[in-house]
């Protein structure tokens, strides 16, 4: 099932990648990683939380399993931008994160201070 979803979700950001007519247009791990978490976003907001978290289960494998450097994307714009979403949408991020994204979001929260 993982290795279904996230061939599809490469799939798809190598389209939404191609969609782009700027020349030299970089598509990186972090580009990539964003488009995640902009697929997770619109799905929580619609209401699709079964695709929510095959989203979060698959950014998980990731920060888990993934190189240094998609850990890191993981770990910066992942967690970063769906938890401020969450936040923002007083949605309980501790609660619907799995185990490394939520020890991961702490992390972040304990750092900053708030």
């Amino acid at each position: 099932m993982f290795c279904f979803y996230w061939n599809n979700f490469w799939h798809e950001a190598n389209e939404h990648k191609n969609s782009f007519t700027m020349k030299n247009q970089v598509f990186s791990i972090y580009n990539q990683t964003q488009r995640l978490a902009e697929i997770t976003k619109k799905a929580i907001v619609s209401g699709n939380i079964v695709r929510a978290k095959k989203c979060l289960a698959v950014a998980e494998r990731l920060l888990t399993t993934g190189s240094n450097e998609t850990k890191n994307a993981i770990a910066n714009v992942y967690v970063f931008s769906v938890s401020t979403f969450m936040e923002v949408h007083r949605c309980n991020v501790s609660n619907f994160f799995p185990q490394a994204l939520k020890a991961e979001y702490l992390k972040q929260i304990n750092t900053s201070g708030v």
